[in-house]
């Protein structure tokens, strides 16, 4: 099999776990209180999950990220919070700044 054709079904793969595992959720989403423990523990496995990624790649960066300095990378992250508390909660200003601020401090 060509490596083209392996790339393929990889994302043919991955794309219907993710696809089935969101529908079998919006399936069963009505019979799942939010203040039940079982949401309260996927939450939480969730937010956990999200951290452990954004630490990672603030620590062990890849690709062009990597060329970046620890340091940079943490004042970067500490700006964005603060623009994010600042901005009620706005996921899209931080997100442009945090690449204007990066490109500027690197």
């Amino acid at each position: 099999m060509e490596s083209s054709q392996i790339i393929i079904l990889a994302i043919i793969a991955t794309s219907l776990a993710t696809f089935i595992s969101r529908f079998m959720g919006a399936l069963t989403s009505e019979k799942v209180s939010v203040k039940s423990k079982v949401f309260q523990w996927f939450n939480c496995v969730a937010y956990s999950t999200l951290a452990a990624l954004l630490g990672r790649m603030i620590i062990f960066p890849a690709g062009v990220l990597a060329e970046s300095e620890l340091m940079i990378r943490i004042v970067v992250v500490c700006i964005c919070v603060i623009i994010f508390i600042l901005s009620k909660k706005n996921l899209v200003i931080p997100t442009i700044f945090s690449g204007i601020i990066l490109s500027i401090l690197s």
